[in-house]
């Protein structure tokens, strides 16, 4: 019995140090950044083969300053939150209601739908780009918030994980609201919606992430300096001439700061949508 005891013990012992050190690999890239932004210029890339190199000795802000002074970054953070939020409330409405009739709804062509949609899942963004800003040029709609809002709200990855979240509603509690009188419509804004916040979370969470990381498409078509988006923002340290690597991990720690915050305090609901989808890595 005290061997099994010792055994299960030595086991946690080295889940917990194996797990310790894999996320201090994964999180090291992450505080040398934050690091290298609180050092001068000449100290970044210094005793890299040290573990001093993750420790500012002269830690000063001036390299934020120097960002809040090339860019303006209130107005760029306007910008992506303009349209990153519009484009979540349109991508969690609209293909929430997509996932929920291919998953719940009995018609023709529905399982081809479906296959689609799974197909269309595997296709790189970088295949339709051309064709997509060509549309946008003959709408007129280069340098326009319909550029970016427009072209990003449906998405095969977004309906697929709401198609994997509703199929395992239990269908009697769909029939007993549709006995009292609900429509399906009522039934799914009323009942439908409120029980699935961990999958609206984890899409809300994943989208995010996606759209605030965003540059290539940005990119091609915001051309204008006063509508930059927060990646775009920070490439412009790379095209300026002599490259300061300080101010660029700088920019990159402030882009970094919300998705760090809405991840800390969205983790459940990410950990209990993605299990709960179906979708396991």
């Amino acid at each position: 019995m005290k061997s099994l005891k010792a055994q299960n013990a030595l086991q946690k012992i080295f889940f917990y140090a194996g797990n310790t050190i894999i996320g201090i690999i994964f999180v090291s890239p992450l505080i040398w950044m934050i690091a290298a932004s609180l050092k001068p210029e000449a100290k970044i890339f210094a005793n890299m083969n040290s573990i001093k190199t993750f420790i500012p000795e002269e830690a000063s802000l001036d390299n934020f300053i120097e960002v809040f002074r090339r860019v303006d970054l209130a107005n760029v953070f306007k910008n992506t939150l303009t349209y990153i939020l519009l484009i979540l409330v349109l991508d969690l409405l609209i293909n929430s209601i997509c996932g929920y009739a291919l998953a719940k709804f009995r018609f023709r062509g529905r399982k081809l739908i479906l296959s689609f949609v799974v197909a269309l899942m595997v296709m790189p963004m970088e295949a339709i780009l051309l064709p997509m800003y060509i549309e946008m040029s003959q709408l007129d709609w280069v340098n326009s918030l319909p550029a970016l809002v427009v072209p990003s709200i449906a998405k095969c990855f977004s309906i697929y994980m709401f198609y994997n979240f509703f199929k395992d509603i239990p269908d009697d509690l769909l029939e007993a609201a549709s006995i009292d009188g609900s429509s399906p419509i009522r039934t799914f804004f009323s009942i439908v919606m409120p029980i699935s916040k961990t999958v609206y979370a984890t899409v809300f969470i994943l989208d995010f992430v996606a759209h605030w990381n965003d540059f290539m498409w940005p990119f091609l078509v915001m051309t204008g300096k006063d509508k930059r988006t927060i990646q775009l923002a920070v490439q412009s340290f790379f095209g300026t001439q002599p490259v300061h690597y300080s101010a660029i991990m700088a920019s990159l720690v402030l882009s970094a700061i919300p998705m760090i915050v809405m991840f800390v305090f969205m983790q459940k609901y990410y950990v209990e949508g993605i299990a709960s989808s179906g979708i396991k890595g």
